[in-house]
């Protein structure tokens, strides 16, 4: 249907419910001789007089009244279409590709995924688990999570969503054989499990005796590349251990890890969820940052 004839129906439903050009005319932001205008090419395409007109009155004929009801019939499916256009903007649909560290991920962003995967039937959520920095628009990715600084930043839209706590702690029978360290310095004299690649050992984020937060670089006698081989060897006495909260939380839930400088830890590490800055904040990506914010709020393994 052309531009013209569309107008003509909304004109004829206007006239025939306001019961007057002028008021209809006033309905549409129109003149008068508008209205009257489409009405008429509006009968002579149907080959049809739709309305009777007197100088007092204006009603419609049998046929008119015939076109009306099946117009507005149209007109609401039209608008009904129109309405769930709109209401699938704002749904979570389409296809929304997450990348998560290995870890933190499966451990904690999975599980959050997951109860929106439910949710929402008509959003597929492709999750990817790694530990490097994934270029998100090489890659196509849609959304990701990111612990630590934000080295590409200018590129990204972020939202923080948690401040990593991490514990100091080692298994019972190690405590009993080689005793608790008093201070950060005292282990020195202890065997730590760290966290390595490449020959480096990451530093503790840790408060010294004086008060000061800083950096303390142990003297690791087994390094490790993966925070879950570090909760394996801590768990078998190997020795002492930086671990997040959310990863030893049951370990020392159940005592079979104990902690110790518990007076020595700060926040350490800051997690984003992070997307391109190319990119508008689509429903289906904000779904999933709101519900990290809200989980990550009060995290059961923070409790304690």
């Amino acid at each position: 249907m052309e531009p013209a004839g569309l107008q003509g129906i909304l004109a004829f439903v206007q006239v025939v419910e306001a019961g007057s050009f002028t008021d209809a005319g006033r309905r549409l932001h129109v003149t008068k001789s508008a209205v009257g205008k489409s009405i008429a090419q509006l009968e002579q395409r149907l080959g049809v007089r739709l309305l009777n007109r007197t100088t007092r009155s204006l009603s419609p004929t049998s046929e008119g009244l015939g076109y009306y009801e099946a117009c507005v019939r149209a007109l609401s499916e039209i608008e009904a279409a129109q309405s769930l256009l709109a209401a699938r903007r704002l749904v979570p649909s389409g296809r929304l590709r997450v990348d998560v560290p290995l870890a933190f991920g499966r451990r904690c962003v999975a599980p959050v995924l997951f109860e929106i995967s439910k949710r929402f039937s008509d959003l597929t959520i492709e999750i990817s688990f790694n530990d490097r920095r994934v270029d998100l628009i090489e890659e196509g990715i849609d959304l990701a999570v990111r612990m630590g600084d934000l080295d590409d930043s200018l590129s990204l839209a972020a939202r923080r969503i948690y401040a990593q706590r991490s514990a100091i702690c080692a298994a019972p029978s190690y405590l009993e054989k080689h005793g608790r360290p008093r201070s950060v310095d005292d282990l020195a004299n202890h065997g730590v499990i760290g966290y390595g690649r490449d020959g480096v050992v990451r530093p503790w984020t840790v408060k010294h005796a004086d008060g000061h937060v800083g950096k303390f670089v142990p003297r690791a006698r087994l390094v490790l590349g993966h925070g879950e081989p570090m909760l394996d060897a801590a768990l078998a006495g190997c020795g002492i251990v930086f671990l997040p909260t959310w990863l030893a939380a049951d370990s020392l839930k159940s005592g079979e890890l104990e902690t110790v400088l518990s007076d020595c830890l700060v926040e350490d590490i800051v997690v984003h969820a992070v997307w391109p800055v190319t990119r508008s904040l689509t429903p289906k990506v904000r779904v999933v940052v709101d519900a990290l914010i809200e989980h990550f709020s009060s995290p059961t393994w923070d409790a304690a």
